[in-house]
């Protein structure tokens, strides 16, 4: 059973940074690529950026390239957001994905989810 816990959320001003952290449990952590999405009150469920097996591969979407960093360790089964700049526009519920890859990109396929975490930014 995948289990994957989201956890580094909260409350911080405009221009600040958190680090949010997604522990994995329950799968093969080196073969799924993983992902970030948040979902913001009256809007829908947005990619936010997402990494490949090893690393190599990630992507952004384009309102936190720049400001926003996805990284990995397939040690601790654990994917990482370090988020800086923050916008009050940020403020949503962060969830983790994970998503079983044949190769070392990221799909579109994520078929696993957190149960999210809050990051809210204070204008």
């Amino acid at each position: 059973q995948v289990q994957l816990v989201e956890s580094g959320g909260g409350l911080v001003q405009a221009g600040g940074s958190l680090r949010l952290s997604c522990a994995a449990s329950g799968l093969t952590f080196s073969h799924y690529y993983m992902g970030w999405f948040r979902l913001a009150p009256g809007k829908v469920r947005e990619f936010v950026a997402g990494i490949s097996w090893s690393g190599a591969v990630f992507y952004y979407a384009d309102f936190v390239k720049g400001r926003f960093t996805i990284s990995r360790d397939n040690v601790k089964n654990t994917v990482y957001l370090q988020m800086k700049s923050l916008k009050p526009e940020d403020t949503a519920v962060y969830y983790c994905a994970a998503g079983y890859g044949d190769y070392d990109n990221v799909g579109s396929d994520f078929g696993s989810w957190g149960q999210g975490t809050q990051v809210t930014v204070s204008s």
